[in-house]
């Protein structure tokens, strides 16, 4: 397996290194001390399996997971528990280590891998497509939040409004509120293309929860909410016009 290696830590990459060459399956091609040099290697090379580290200077680990389109293997890497029900979300996540990373959890990983790699050859594609199309997914019903460094669940078609606050996110739902540090554009990527549009620069919307519409804002329970020029159009075409 072509393997890379995604750490800001030097001597994080040079134990995992190490720890990855003794492995006879794993190739290590590459290693990079930040998301954009992994990017723009894996946009020029195949890569079978990533090493990646969650924290991150500017661009953490899921920043990079969510711009990939045809994604490898990934074994996310972080000294914090927290995020480990969000990495999970993702099929071609296989795993979850925490540093400092022990050398009997890391064989454990490397049987992960082996077997992920041995299922998804023996997969028959037509059995995969109708399971998919029948079982919905846990991440299409529910989003995972830190907060106060627990993990909260919210479930999406209860969302009515998420508004960018600065570096924050604000995330009403039908009887509460979350404040998450978190840009905007990442939750709009994890929610519903079809229930859920952004209608103006600060403002993402559950089409469902919309009450009533004016020509430059809508309203959601007691919340008016401004539709911007550019989205108006969009905002028609979603909605069941008579």
């Amino acid at each position: 397996m072509k393997t890379i290696i995604v750490d800001d830590e030097l001597v994080s990459i040079e134990i995992l290194k190490k720890a990855a060459e003794q492995v006879s399956e794993i190739e290590i091609i590459g290693t990079f001390t930040t998301a954009m040099h992994a990017i723009k290697f894996m946009n020029k090379n195949q890569v079978d399996l990533m090493f990646l580290d969650i924290h991150m200077p500017d661009f953490n680990g899921f920043d990079l997971v969510d711009t990939l389109k045809n994604p490898p293997k990934i074994v996310m890497i972080s000294s914090d528990r927290d995020f480990a029900v969000e990495a999970y979300e993702y099929d071609f996540i296989v795993d979850y280590l925490v540093k400092p990373i022990e050398n009997n959890r890391f064989t454990k990983t490397m049987e992960r891998v082996k077997k992920s790699n041995s299922a998804h050859i023996q997969q028959d594609d037509e059995n995969i497509e109708t399971l998919s199309k029948a079982v919905p997914k846990e991440r299409d019903r529910a989003l995972y939040v830190n907060i106060d460094r627990r993990l909260v669940k919210i479930d999406i078609p209860s969302i009515e409004i998420v508004e960018a606050k600065g570096d924050y996110i604000k995330i009403k739902t039908d009887n509460k509120s979350f404040v998450v540090h978190s840009p905007l554009k990442r939750i709009e990527e994890k929610l519903p293309k079809d229930k859920f549009l952004k209608v103006h620069r600060s403002f993402v919307i559950n089409i469902d929860k919309i009450i009533d519409i004016e020509d430059n804002s809508v309203l959601i329970q007691r919340d008016v909410i401004p539709v911007s020029k550019s989205n108006r159009n969009e905002l028609r075409k979603r909605l069941n016009l008579l």
